[in-house]
């Protein structure tokens, strides 16, 4: 039966191994600080392979780089003995919920929320430090310990993240804010699933530098938009050179290919469309024609006019907008249409910018059947009758093709990179909706408009995915996904990360604020669906009740003790601490969300105590994972886990009085659940 390793993995040794499987020559063996030999990389041997030229000596190359840089990426790959506690208390909807608030240093977070949500994310937004040289970053030295910190800056909070005040006046201004956001930039590549895509708010202080960090890390080619957000409507006089009306949206996808959802349609844009001729669905005239002449020589052909008989072409350079038959099909609402070989290869050649001999051979026209003065007269019939065809004519009927656009086939508006503030709100909208959620005392200085954030939703989001926010702030994230969610009847789940940031006032600190807006905002919001439904027409469907609760995880130490530790680590008087090897504070429930990330389960996942052989057992997800951390575990117990069939089944070790024990929980699952994977913890 294995044991559960309480560290994430190592990832610079994750990709030692890829690259080891790619190229074998590479590999070598080196000292680590401790003197340990260990598995390395020759990167002069990686050099040449990957080189098609001898390179000596320094090489010039574009790229963007600071003091900190290289520690900072060894940062991210760095594993972490951290894990994530529950806090039942704080939380609302604990047996329900899907949605995450976790306290703590977001670094940290994003290590260990790495195991079970990568490549799981849609979206990311996070509205980070904008580095003014007023506001705090925060310090990822951990090298250093708590006391040795303390003595230098007394700015170390209880859940160990440092943060700092990041003076103009500082030497390395502007590399300590590439270095506090480059590791979290990397791990939050990870999390985005092939589809999701990162919005990051910014000013012009690191807005250019933001760009070079994400072009490295998500790849230039990923780049969405720099989005112009209009966030005051009252620009101010008193500013340095020209007033900022306007904060950067940075937006990249995980995947070059990636398109943006379309907006809801505006009134001006729907007036566009009518019906002149009677069609009962309005429409608006389009292009009859398409690009890519050569490439669809096929869809390169004439087509005869149903009222003058003329022969007509597409332009130079461009074809048909559908298919042959289709096309047949609809100009047969004119007249009696077929396909016939007309024998004009030099005609499509000239449209399709090619030679005689290079056009594509055969291409039939699409011509009248009978074409004569009764058909063309027919023709005119049925244009004058009205409720014409997709394809008509202009002119009266004796002019240019022209295609029909209906409206009830157009797509939503397309999102351009300029957000005015009526379309998504400014700071003092936000600032004034926070205040009238706390009863007219706003506990946080600079919210983000709910608009806005469900401008990246609508954009950016199905009904179904996960939102990560790990600068969350006040929270708007998690009020936007369940407006968002009471909008459209989705099941948005939010996933916030905030570092317990002392704030003025009588809440104490930041995810005070954050956890009870959720709550405020979550009972608003069922108020007013609720209110909504009872409003609806006798038949018509109700609009569904949102997830607006959450459960709140706490960054801290492993509730199990480190097992891994060297026996030199530890005097002889302390061998006893590992008996029973959960800290003395940790709860079972501590002991479980320590070990959930090791079968990729999320925090999020359905627990149920039950009773099984006469010892409580916690059932994750409905039989996925069965955990028993009862001491005294007999046969009786493990033959009714057992019975169970769970994919998975945990145990602690302080649950076997000795190795007959385990021994004989190995033999009742051959029996009963051969299958099922085993570990302690």
């Amino acid at each position: 039966m294995d044991k559960i390793n309480p560290t994430t993995p190592d990832l610079t040794q994750e990709n030692i191994e890829k690259i080891a499987a790619l190229f074998p020559d590479v590999v070598t063996e080196a000292t680590d600080a401790d003197g340990n030999v260990v598995r390395a990389i020759d990167f002069d041997a990686l050099k040449d392979d990957l080189s098609s030229a001898v390179v000596d000596g320094p090489r010039e190359r574009y790229q963007f780089t600071w003091p900190g840089k290289r520690e900072a990426k060894l940062e991210a790959r760095r594993p972490t003995k951290k894990v994530m506690r529950p806090n039942k208390e704080k939380s609302k909807d604990w047996d329900t919920t899907q949605n995450l608030y976790i306290e703590g240093d977001n670094l940290e977070a994003l290590k260990i929320m790495r195991e079970t949500y990568a490549g799981k994310v849609k979206l990311i937004y996070i509205d980070p430090p904008y580095n003014t040289g007023h506001d705090f970053v925060y310090d990822d030295d951990f090298s250093q310990t708590r006391e040795e910190y303390a003595e230098q800056s007394g700015d170390y909070d209880e859940q160990g993240g440092r943060l700092v005040a990041n003076l103009e006046s500082n030497g390395r201004f502007h590399s300590d804010w590439c270095s506090m956001m480059y590791p979290r930039l990397l791990l939050a590549r990870d999390l985005l699933s092939s589809d999701g895509a990162i919005f990051i708010s910014i000013d012009d202080n690191e807005s250019a530098n933001l760009r070079k960090l994400c072009d490295e890390v998500f790849g230039a080619s990923c780049f969405v938009g720099d989005i112009a957000w209009q966030k005051t409507y009252s620009p101010r006089n008193d500013s340095k050179g020209i007033p900022a009306e306007v904060e950067h949206i940075l937006a990249y996808s995980k995947s070059a290919e990636w398109i943006p959802g379309r907006l809801a349609r505006t009134e001006e844009m729907d007036e566009r469309y009518a019906s002149p001729d009677g069609d009962p669905r309005p429409w608006s005239s389009g292009d009859a024609a398409a690009p890519g002449a050569a490439t669809h020589q096929g869809m390169v052909y004439a087509i005869q006019h149903p009222v003058t008989g003329e022969l007509l072409y597409p332009p130079n350079g461009r074809c048909r907008p559908f298919g042959g038959y289709s096309m047949l099909e609809i100009m047969n609402g004119w007249a009696e249409y077929e396909f016939k070989n007309i024998h004009d290869e030099a005609r499509r050649a000239e449209i399709c910018g090619i030679s005689v001999d290079e056009v594509r051979k055969d291409v039939e026209a699409i011509v009248l059947k009978s074409p004569c003065e009764e058909t063309y007269a027919a023709a005119q019939k049925r244009y004058d009758e009205g409720n014409w065809p997709r394809l008509y004519f202009t002119g009266g009927g004796k002019g240019g093709m022209r295609l029909k656009r209906y409206l009830d086939t157009m797509d939503g508006k397309m999102p351009t990179n300029l957000w005015p503030y009526s379309e998504v709100g400014h700071t003092d909208e936000a600032k004034k909706g926070l205040k009238k959620l706390f009863g007219g005392s706003a506990p946080f200085d600079t919210p983000k408009p709910v608009r806005l954030l469900d401008r990246i939703l609508t954009i950016a989001s199905e009904p179904d995915s996960i939102v990560v926010d790990f600068f969350s702030g006040s929270a708007t994230t998690a009020e936007a996904v369940m407006r968002k969610n009471a909008e459209d009847g989705g099941a948005r789940r939010f996933v916030l990360v905030q570092l317990p940031e002392e704030v003025s006032g009588s809440w104490g600190d930041l995810c005070a604020v954050g956890e009870e807006r959720i709550r405020r905002a979550g009972t608003k919001v069922v108020e007013e669906v609720n209110a909504a439904n009872v409003q609806l027409e006798l038949g018509a469907e109700p609009r569904p009740v949102p997830d607006v609760g959450f459960r709140v995880l706490e960054v801290a130490e492993p509730a199990v003790r480190d097992e891994y530790a060297e026996p030199a680590q530890y005097e002889q008087s302390q061998l006893g601490l590992f008996a029973d090897n959960a800290v003395e504070s940790a709860s079972d429930l501590d002991v479980l969300f320590q070990a959930l990330p090791a079968f990729r389960i999320p925090y999020s996942a359905t627990i149920t105590e039950r009773e099984l052989g006469g010892k409580r057992v916690y059932d994750v997800n409905e039989g996925q994972l069965i955990a028993c951390f009862d001491e005294g575990v007999d046969a009786k117990a493990i033959e009714a886990i057992a019975k169970e069939r769970p994919l998975y089944a945990l145990f602690r070790d302080a649950c076997f009085a000795g190795d007959a024990d385990v021994s004989n929980l190995e033999e009742l699952f051959k029996t009963f659940s051969p299958d099922t994977i085993r570990k302690v913890i």
